[in-house]
């Protein structure tokens, strides 16, 4: 009854709206939230996520569908799941099944598992219906979905629990699924078989909700050394240890990005070892695109470390390294100290730049993103924009590195050790803005380089 809305209609290239991101993932038209499903397969990054054909949001919601071989020019596919009889399709994962838990694999190719939750009661036909997780797979590269038999392969634990996100454990040999429960409370769940779980411990993680994420990373500079890492949807997370029986955090929740549109973070699973890598995507939630045939856009794709920092582990964030493809020549300005007043003009719609602010620096860098005001503080060891703030490390000097796109700016400060995610309607020329407040600012270095749009050829 629904499948008429399963079809995209087809973009008309290039993308180029008044205020369609030209870096950052959007969908073809209508609205965008969550990520769900991210997985590598067969050198296709696949991109799930939250969609309705309107470009507003509501309960009723798809699995949009797109795949990239860079992580930045995305081909769109179909929408993977719908709404149906058990509920509206919420958000999930999907995993590689390279074992053949499901017993499914008919090929060469293994299968795709995506989980997500029925939301019931948020779509007309599941009236009265409660929430439950659910499996579909795909034998085909993820192009087509099936529903399993066995669905639901979670039953309903409590509430509107929601968002499933499942892992590999290697040690064990098991699958771990984490869940968000309610309130702060998310639930670990193991599986031999993608289809019979069973709950291993309820976690709390005081001020966070929804999205879970669930993953393994190695400790960079401490060979051997690896820890495991739960974030909840607004980015906050905790390191800890996981013995494939029961997770134990090393300390409170840590926060990562401290923007005003940064939620739902997830990784992608099955990475290939070659890669290596341990990449995250965020929706930049809460943008405003007046008149557009679309709204919301993605984070950009951010490769995670985690280092050990003034005694703890923490979790660095960066672009992933594929984005300079798109730079072209770049703008290099001199050491240079700027007095009260002065000021630096960057020209260009799509930037990316990157400054030092040395030692000895008395005043505040103060910066217009098109109307959106930022700054940057040595003295309090912070950025902010707005009323967010977050902290850079506690010794200079201190690294800035912005991406602005036509709607968004995305600050990561001290290589990493935080980040801002910010949404905007552009209110000024093209162009980022660069002026010393409150006493001299010592610029160590500046370098900006204009970025192509993803959609040019």
């Amino acid at each position: 009854m629904l499948g008429w809305l399963c079809t995209l209609p087809e973009p008309v290239p290039p993308r180029d709206e008044p205020l369609r991101p030209q870096f950052h993932f959007t969908a073809p038209s209508g609205w965008l939230n969550d990520p769900n499903g991210l997985v590598w397969l067969e050198g296709e990054w696949h991109l799930f996520y939250q969609w309705r054909p309107t470009p507003d949001d509501g309960p009723e919601k798809w699995w949009g569908h797109a795949v990239s071989r860079d992580l930045l020019r995305w081909t769109d596919l179909p929408p993977a799941l719908h709404p149906d009889e058990h509920g509206s399709a919420w958000s999930g994962s999907c995993v590689v099944d390279r074992d053949d838990s499901l017993g499914l694999r008919r090929g060469s190719a293994p299968v795709l598992a995506a989980f997500y939750a029925a939301a019931g009661g948020k779509c007309p036909e599941s009236r009265g219906k409660p929430f439950t997780q659910r499996l579909a797979f795909s034998t085909d590269r993820g192009r087509t979905w099936v529903q399993h038999p066995a669905n639901p392969v979670l039953p309903n634990v409590v509430g509107e629990n929601r968002d499933p996100k499942v892992a590999w454990h290697a040690p064990s040999r098991r699958w771990i699924l984490a869940l968000w429960l309610e309130g702060s409370t998310y639930g670990l769940f193991a599986s031999n078989d993608l289809l019979r779980w069973t709950e291993l411990q309820r976690v709390e993680m005081p001020g966070c909700w929804e999205c879970p994420d669930f993953f393994e990373m190695p400790v960079q500079g401490e060979p051997g050394q690896r820890r495991w890492v739960l974030t909840a949807a607004n980015g906050r997370y905790l390191v800890g240890s996981f013995d494939g029986r029961a997770f134990r955090p090393d300390g409170p929740p840590k926060a990562q990005d401290a923007g005003p549109n940064h939620y739902a973070v997830q990784t992608f699973f099955g990475v290939p070892p070659r890669d290596g890598r341990t990449i995250q995507i965020a929706w930049m939630a809460g943008g405003s695109y007046p008149g557009m045939p679309f709204s919301q856009q993605m984070g950009i794709p951010s490769e995670l470390t985690l280092r050990r920092e003034g005694g703890e582990l923490r979790l660095f964030r960066n672009p992933v390294r594929e984005l300079r493809a798109l730079r072209g020549r770049p703008w290099r300005h001199a050491a240079r100290t700027l007095a009260p007043g002065e000021q630096i003009r960057l020209s260009g719609e799509l930037l990316d730049v990157e400054l030092e602010i040395g030692a000895g620096s008395r005043g505040r860098l103060e910066l217009d993103v098109r109307g959106l005001r930022a700054e940057v503080d040595p003295a309090a060891r912070a950025v902010r924009i707005g009323d967010r703030s977050a902290p850079l490390r506690p010794r200079g000097p201190h690294r800035l590195r912005l991406l602005v796109d036509r709607t968004s700016v995305e600050a990561f400060l001290d290589g990493g050790y935080s980040s801002l995610s910010a949404c905007f309607v552009p209110q000024g020329p093209p162009e980022v803005g660069l002026r010393a407040e409150g006493g001299d600012v010592r610029l160590a270095g500046l370098t900006a380089w204009p970025l192509r749009s993803v959609w040019s050829r």
